[in-house]
């Protein structure tokens, strides 16, 4: 479905720029006009916004030439650098920094380890000169070892504590609410709203249905290895230390995007790079 993958081009790249209103939008119903003022209360009247409108109005009034069927209405979103926070640093990496915190009584070796040792510290500054390499041990320690609920809990735990070292509001209310809005319009007119991002899926689908409206199984994101096991007498599903399945990134999206949404028509927008974390 060519529709798809140019919506989602829309929403990744040319919509997320909101263009302050200079010029008055093109003539509208009565019925888009509400819809407008319903679901768009932080936007400002502009081309970028009538385009949206436009662009949904003709996708579902059946009858039009650009008419998609509700089944096969698909708008998949960047999470990062789209609706969440980044600075001073991703929210999973500061779930993962206070983690390595908490537990590093429990791990004296730390002390002198890195990266661990410039966590406990507090030089995040050495912490970043590790790179990738030692941010993915930092991500490992505090992800895997334990099974999904647990690491549920953790997360979920640490939201209700952890507070933005800038704004003092919890880390889960960080996003862009005009993001939000969209995504609840689209929901509104028969989309369903997927989101993507080089994160961890699990940490993201603990809080993506209560922030963004979006449940977990339509988070896509990077993932640990895991393995359904039973622990007295109990099914578990439990993340291995040390062992990443998929990080989602550049032309892993496609890979990620197809696992979860099964549609090969999203490639050509994953193909252009446009999809990068």
């Amino acid at each position: 479905m060519k529709f798809r993958s140019i919506f989602i081009l829309m929403v990744l790249v040319g919509l997320l720029l909101f263009e302050v209103g200079c010029t008055s939008p093109q003539p509208k119903s009565t019925t888009e006009v509400v819809v407008a003022s319903d679901h768009f209360p932080s936007w400002n009247e502009s081309s970028t916004k009538q385009q949206i409108i436009d662009f949904v109005t003709k996708t579902t009034t059946t009858g039009s030439p650009d008419f998609i069927p509700e089944a096969d209405c698909i708008a998949i979103f960047d999470n990062d650098g789209t609706l969440w926070s980044e600075q001073p640093m991703y929210s999973q990496m500061a779930y993962g920094i206070d983690y390595i915190k908490k537990e590093a009584p429990n791990h004296p070796d730390w002390k002198s380890k890195e990266p661990f040792k410039s966590v406990v510290s507090g030089d995040l500054e050495a912490l970043m000169k590790g790179g990738e390499k030692a941010l993915v041990e930092l991500i490992m320690a505090s992800h895997a070892g334990m099974t999904t609920s647990e690491f549920e809990k953790s997360v979920s735990a640490w939201l209700e504590k952890a507070k933005h070292p800038k704004t003092g509001k919890a880390f889960n209310q960080m996003i862009s609410q005009p993001m939000v809005e969209l995504l609840d319009y689209l929901r509104s007119n028969g989309y369903k709203t997927f989101i993507v991002s080089g994160g961890g899926i699990d940490f993201m689908r603990v809080w993506a249905e209560k922030a963004y409206g979006i449940p977990p199984y339509q988070v896509i994101g990077s993932s640990i290895k895991s393995k359904y096991e039973t622990v007295d007498g109990v099914p578990v599903i439990n993340n291995f230390l040390n062992s990443i399945s998929l990080i989602t990134k550049k032309e892993s999206l496609g890979v990620s995007t197809n696992t979860s949404v099964n549609d090969q028509s999203l490639l050509p927008a994953i193909r252009t790079g446009i999809m990068q974390c």
